[in-house]
């Protein structure tokens, strides 16, 4: 598990605005036909770097989810779309929210519903 102490910036707050990063795209993660976007996200009073996992599927009704966890710097080089699930996964946290959950945002840890 890795551990992520919490500094008490309000990007750590489950439900932070999208206006409060900056984001780079990683990728798509195609596994298990999700096409799951993926991006950095970089806060902008802490400089702290997120990773931010969206899914949706499209033909179902409040389907959509996402999921950000803090990334160290020495992780960031080695996380791609594919395993960042299993990264966030490895977190003792991570914020998690979305219409499937029916929430802005919450504190996780553990599996995340991504099938």
């Amino acid at each position: 598990m890795i551990k992520m102490q919490k500094i008490g910036c309000s990007c750590e707050k489950p439900t932070s605005n999208y206006t409060e990063y900056r984001s780079s795209e990683l990728g798509t993660d195609h596994t298990n036909g999700r096409y799951a976007e993926v991006s950095f996200q970089q806060c902008k009073l802490c400089q702290r770097i997120w990773i931010h996992y969206l899914v949706e599927f499209e033909h179902y009704s409040k389907s959509g989810r996402w999921y950000k966890g803090i990334v160290s710097k020495k992780d960031r080089p080695n996380i791609t779309p594919e395993n960042a699930v299993e990264y966030l996964e490895s977190l003792e946290w991570y914020v998690y929210g979305g219409s499937y959950f029916e929430s802005t945002g919450e504190f996780g840890q553990g599996k995340l519903n991504v099938d």
